[in-house]
């Protein structure tokens, strides 16, 4: 119940603090192409309800109807202003509408599209226990999500097989340990990250460090090693299709 307070509260000032930011990128995502500047995107939520996140939209119209749900930071889909709003994650401002309505909240689990939480194992489906946020651990680690997948033939399975095995797991152990001064540390964290991403990881590794958590995934969390294929949590088998 706090958590929900502390959301609706912190998400209605913000809404009202960039009004003018929401009302100045509308018009020039609009002017690209007189299109809508919004993009509901579904999502799966709490308790693998589909809901329509609200963002900008970055990408050209109709982009979704490609079937590729992985974005790489080299996707020609993307708009040039889309990528200027993707760096710094403007797109996700609209986000806040989406906690006005109690589909989302600040801190938790990135949404995922049904043909990826199709894919979750017994484990990972505990991601679907909570509220999806805008930020959480996975946010900060893989903000370069894009980046990671650049150049990739399959950046769907790419996902599957570089990201998705860490992000779940940092996800979980959010849920295991979420509580509303984890959720203070982790807005602050995302917002040090935009001045200094080493330092925030640096940070994450010290939360880490504090709980029951295998080595390998500390390692992980800093990025200082290349992502190499690894299976899900749940799974001793590394991800070769999306195909269920």
């Amino acid at each position: 119940m706090l958590k929900s307070i502390f959301d609706f509260i912190l998400s209605l000032a913000l809404i009202l603090i960039f009004s003018p930011i929401l009302f100045i990128f509308s018009f020039i995502i609009w002017c690209q192409d007189w299109q809508s500047p919004f993009y509901l995107a579904p999502r799966v939520g709490k308790d693998g309800k589909i809901f329509k996140m609200i963002k900008f939209r970055s990408m050209v119209v109709n982009a979704d109807k490609t079937g590729v749900d992985s974005t790489s930071s080299n996707d020609v889909r993307i708009t040039p202003f889309g990528q200027f709003m993707r760096k710094y994650k403007i797109d996700e401002i609209p986000n806040f509408f989406n906690i006005i309505l109690g589909q989302m909240s600040f801190v938790g689990p990135r949404p995922n599209v049904k043909r990826e939480t199709n894919l979750y194992t017994s484990e990972e489906k505990l991601l679907l226990s909570v509220r999806p946020g805008i930020t959480d651990f996975s946010s900060i680690v893989f903000s370069d999500e894009g980046d990671i997948l650049e150049g990739s033939n399959d950046p769907d399975l790419d996902y599957n097989k570089l990201i998705r095995p860490w992000k779940s797991r940092l996800g979980i152990f959010y849920v295991n340990n979420q509580s509303l001064w984890m959720d203070i540390k982790l807005i602050f964290l995302t917002i040090l990250a935009i001045i200094s991403k080493k330092y925030s990881l640096k940070l994450i590794n010290n939360i880490l460090r504090g709980k029951a958590v295998e080595q390998r995934l500390i390692i992980i969390a800093m990025r200082n090693s290349p992502l190499t294929p690894y299976p899900p949590p749940g799974s001793d088998q590394i991800v070769v299709s999306r195909d269920l």
